[in-house]
């Protein structure tokens, strides 16, 4: 299949002006496919010739203006349009599609807890092209109309309004301009919850074998959805552009969420059935706020080409934090963001793949190198330069520059020129220099304070290493006399960086800890000076401050990975401190970083029980603090990190055998499922238990716990199953093959999986041709043996890299990966 680059997406722009789309799909041919009948009106500004993209099972008939058009004409995904005169011109496609199962296009699903079939799309970058006929890029915007055929006991939803008009066909009210990737529609037989807010219909959805969870949480959902939707109407002068706002909880969904026009899809695993913490809820909520930001930034004024995906997605990362900390209950966000989320823009800015937040237009020539930078660069590092931004403009102007950005290119598209140009006439600062600066720059400064001090004052130095411009706080604190395990704050000292006229001179003692970026308001590696490192080591608990405390664990995170601490020693001070920490999102950060980098990769095998008994020993004291039943958040977190720190089952095959951890929680779906899988992992299951156990839990979720545990068992025959499974077929899901692959790999079985490592590489690239985008992301995500911390996975790795022809989606994943690899070796060596 064709790719569209850039220029041939300019030069189709300036060719046609595409007005309206009516669409009829037929849901109801069958279980392989659905047929797609579209009717596209447009006009061309000159004669000549062009090409609209399509994906069918089978092309059945098309007519341009009334003239039948050869289906055998369609080559790839492109069905040429030639001789066109200059005006309005008809074309009329009658195709029949496949159902996807691999979360691109029109992905259909059953329910194998009660049998019932849903279907949902997931359009973006050119899956559209899967669903219905289409010029198919982000800047030919028109209006959409769409007829659904259903079976009679489903409910269709929509980009609008969505009406039955006879038992099983449904009329979608036509869409204002947007983009062909923001079409959506979902249908099945929806439990919804349904309101309205501020004149406008608002529902929710999920399938109906969730409907008692949705039903448990539908008031807090719909709260944070109305106080965001209420906060973005003071901030934004634009109002909400749609007709309604439906909220979808879809199953087997690739991403988190989807910003359709009036009709977000999330995955359902936000609808939860088992118990979670308040960060899971404050996540959850946090989404919710990022794709409604989205209807302005994204649907609205949408991006020219795929180089600016960065104005969607960074806009909606910083004002899904922002948003929620100012109108909902979760005031902390920003902690969360800091010591969750961050990290993933850090890390990708180090890796080979690594570029601007906004890229060169000619970085991103085609569609498959745009689906590359839907990554920790685009979100993570965009919201915390716009973060920086703010803190250096001011809100007021920041806001004001947005709807000077919303009221010039509403229902159209914009380029960061004009999102600049925007802020520009919002304020007196140089913004043209800033984004050169910060969004057309690759890497992460590193900021090193230097402190001296006489009986009288100190002064402060920073050693900047980088070329941005950062404006922080750095935070002065001084050990409390009454407990030398905590401290208290002095001061806070406003810094502009680099700095001009000599150290920061300040009255006093030397501070017993200085914290720089101490609101974490900038992007940029920290580190401490010696006597405050010593400190930290000895009170971080103590700290005030959450957000202060996620700077100094992110501090102590980057000199881990850049060698400068060695692994033990961050595991030392995550012993020491996390069972005294009160912020839930920092015990979960420091934890997974704890387990999933320290403990399974950047230590060898020699190093690895240790770890675990320690991770093991931070989880029990953090059970026997909240026995009391006071943090049950707290609680649940430790509980997870013990089950899969367990290195002999007795203890966890006794909480499964009575149902409960004594004192509790009793275990729910998720935790029995966390056993097994250990279990499975420690070879004290089989395959009669696994089975028992789906028995009990049939539902999509049980099927994916199944498939994850039968993968992890300890034994040839399965592992032979299950990388079969993998690998040779290709009947797994989306979420089933993710499920198997991350059974397959586990540190206790190296030398059991160890013939599979080199089958991995070209197994993969064969899979991934066949699969495509999606299972290629898998497999590069979740079936690379990251265990395999050696030379030879390095090698095997390269080697393919180097002389393996892969799909970009793949190449990118392995870059990534392998860059991992030789950190965690170096990690090692250090």
């Amino acid at each position: 299949m064709s790719v569209l680059t850039r220029d041939e997406a300019q030069t189709r722009a300036q060719f046609l002006d595409v007005h309206r789309y009516t669409i009829a799909l037929d849901l109801t041919t069958g279980e392989d496919t659905f047929d797609s009948h579209t009717v596209i009106r447009f006009t061309a500004r000159t004669a000549g010739d062009t090409f609209v993209e399509l994906k069918p099972a089978e092309l059945r008939t098309v007519t341009l203006d009334g003239r039948p058009l050869d289906p055998a004409g369609l080559t790839g995904n492109r069905l040429r349009l030639t001789g066109l005169d200059t005006g309005a011109h008809e074309l009329r496609v009658d195709a029949a599609m496949r159902y996807s199962r691999t979360g691109e296009g029109m992905h259909r699903f059953t329910d194998p807890a009660d049998g019932e079939t849903y279907v949902y799309t997931q359009l973006f970058m050119e899956d559209v092209q899967r669903v219905f006929a289409a010029f198919d890029q982000p800047d030919l915007k028109s209006v959409f109309e769409l007829t659904v055929t259903a079976p009679e006991h489903w409910t269709v939803l929509g980009n609008g309004i969505a009406r039955r008009t006879d038992a099983r066909q449904w009329t979608i009210a036509p869409t204002p301009l947007i983009s062909t990737y923001l079409v959506a529609i979902a249908a099945g037989p929806w439990h919804s919850v349904r309101t309205e807010h501020a004149g406008l219909p608002f529902g929710i959805h999920c399938r109906r074998s969730l409907a008692p969870h949705l039903d448990t949480d539908a008031d807090e959902i719909l709260d944070i959805t109305r106080a965001c939707y209420d906060r973005y109407h003071e901030k934004f002068q634009e109002p909400y552009p749609f007709d309604s706002y439906d909220q979808a909880f879809v199953p087997e969904f690739n991403a988190g969420a989807m910003e359709n026009p009036g009709l977000v899809t999330f995955r359902d695993e936000f609808v939860y059935r088992s118990a979670v913490t308040d960060t899971e809820r404050q996540t959850r909520a946090m989404v919710v706020a990022h794709e409604m930001a989205h209807m302005w930034f994204g649907d609205l004024v949408t991006l020219t080409w795929w180089d600016d995906i960065w104005l969607n997605e960074s806009f909606a990362e910083y004002m899904g934090y922002q948003t929620l900390t100012e109108a909902t209950r979760f005031t902390d966000t920003w902690v969360d963001f800091g010591i969750g989320r961050k990290s993933w823009g850090y890390d990708a800015d180090q890796r080979p793949s690594t570029h601007p937040v906004a890229p060169d237009p000619e970085a991103v020539p085609d569609t498959a190198s745009a689906l590359l930078n839907f990554d920790g660069i685009s979100y993570a590092k965009g919201a915390s330069a716009l973060r920086q931004l703010v803190n250096w403009l001011g809100e007021k102007d920041f806001l004001a520059g947005i709807n000077i950005h919303f009221a010039r290119h509403k229902f159209a598209n914009a380029t960061l020129a004009d999102f600049i140009d925007s802020l520009a006439h919002a304020t007196d600062r140089d913004v043209h220099a800033w984004a050169a600066q910060w969004l057309r720059t690759t890497g992460i400064d590193t900021l090193t304070p230097r402190i001296t001090a006489t009986d009288t004052e100190w002064a402060l130095d920073v050693t900047h290493n980088g070329g941005r411009p950062h404006r922080l706080t750095a935070g002065v604190y001084d050990l409390d006399v009454a407990d030398p395990g905590r401290l208290v704050a002095r001061e806070r000292v406003e810094l502009d960086l680099p700095a001009t006229g000599g150290p920061t001179v300040r009255p006093g003692r030397r501070p017993a800890l200085l914290v720089l970026n101490d609101d974490d308001l900038t992007y940029a590696k920290i580190r401490l000076d010696p006597a405050s490192w010593d400190t930290a080591l000895s009170a971080l608990s103590g700290i005030p401050g959450p957000l202060t405390r996620a700077v100094v664990w992110n501090a102590a995170r980057d000199m881990v990975r850049d060698g400068e601490l060695a692994p033990t020693a961050y595991l030392d001070a995550a012993r020491a401190h996390l069972p005294h920490e009160t912020d839930l999102a920092l015990v979960q950060g420091v934890l997974t970083f704890s387990a999933t980098h320290i403990t399974n990769r950047y230590l060898g095998p020699a190093g690895r029980p240790a770890a675990l008994t320690t991770l093991t020993e931070i989880s029990r004291d953090l059970i026997r603090r909240t026995e009391d039943g006071s943090n049950p958040g707290l609680r649940l977190t430790a509980v997870r990190h013990f089950i899969d720190a367990a290195t002999q089952p007795g203890t966890i095959q006794d909480w499964l055998t009575s149902g409960s951890v004594p004192g509790g929680p009793e275990l729910d779906p998720e935790l029995r499922w966390r056993i097994l899988t250990r279990l499975a992992v420690l070879g004290a299951t089989d395959h009669t238990a696994i089975n028992r156990e789906l028995d009990q839990d049939p539902s999509a979720t049980g099927q994916e716990g199944a498939a994850r545990c039968h993968a992890a068992l300890p034994d040839p025959a399965a592992k032979a199953r299950a990388w079969a499974r993998l690998f040779a077929g290709d009947d797994l899901s989306n979420y089933l093959f993710a499920a198997t692959a991350q059974g397959f790999w586990q540190p206790e079985q190296a030398a059991l999986v160890q013939e599979y490592v080199p089958r991995y590489y070209p197994e993969a690239v064969a899979l991934a041709d066949r699969r495509g985008p999606a299972i290629a992301d898998a497999a590069g995500r979740y079936a690379f043996p990251v265990h395999a911390v050696d030379r030879t996975s390095l090698r095997l790795g390269q080697d393919c890299l180097d002389n393996a022809d892969m799909i970009p989606a793949l190449r990118r994943k392995l870059v990534d990966q392998l860059d991992d690899l030789d950190r965690a070796l170096r990690i090692r060596t250090a």
